[in-house]
């Protein structure tokens, strides 16, 4: 029996750990300021107001919430792969982080669409499968909302 190889996705490569039980975002912090960044700058601080340019690298908080969202409805240009024969719509959020408060961006689990979202839902990070080859899986953050597994009350 063999085992699939798994691999952050071209492009996102140190952008998050593919941790599956404890994912984090890796983003950049200054240590003049304390501004964050994601995805981590490369040219110093994003703050105009500070003239930092020392970043350190740091893990994100993995719950934020639902700051906007849309269904992606078109297929996406390469080098993104259509993990099925044809494009089916997927929802994408844009979550504001618990503590940090950036807006990242993200698609939402298989089977979660703009129907079950709302603006200030509670929701965390996961990693899955963007797509598959040969013996590859290519792991992408996406959000998942929180529910009453998740947080042991209720939703």
């Amino acid at each position: 029996m063999s085992t699939r190889t798994r691999v952050p996705a071209l492009g996102a490569e140190g952008w998050f750990t593919p941790d599956a039980e404890e994912p984090t975002l890796l983003g950049q912090r200054c240590t003049t300021c304390g501004t964050y960044a994601f995805p981590q700058a490369a040219f110093g601080c994003p703050n105009p107001a500070c003239a930092g340019t020392d970043m350190e690298t740091v893990p994100l908080s993995r719950r934020g919430k639902v700051w906007s969202y849309t269904d992606a409805r078109y297929q996406p240009p390469p080098p993104y792969v259509v993990p099925t024969d044809e494009h089916v719509p997927f929802a994408i959020a844009a979550v504001e982080l618990a503590d940090e408060g950036l807006v990242v961006m993200g698609q939402l689990v298989p089977g979660v669409s703009v129907d079950d979202l709302s603006v200030g839902q509670e929701v965390e990070l996961v990693v899955d499968v963007l797509f598959s080859d040969d013996d590859t899986d290519h792991l992408i953050w996406k959000w998942q909302p929180v529910t009453s597994a998740t947080t042991g009350g209720a939703s």
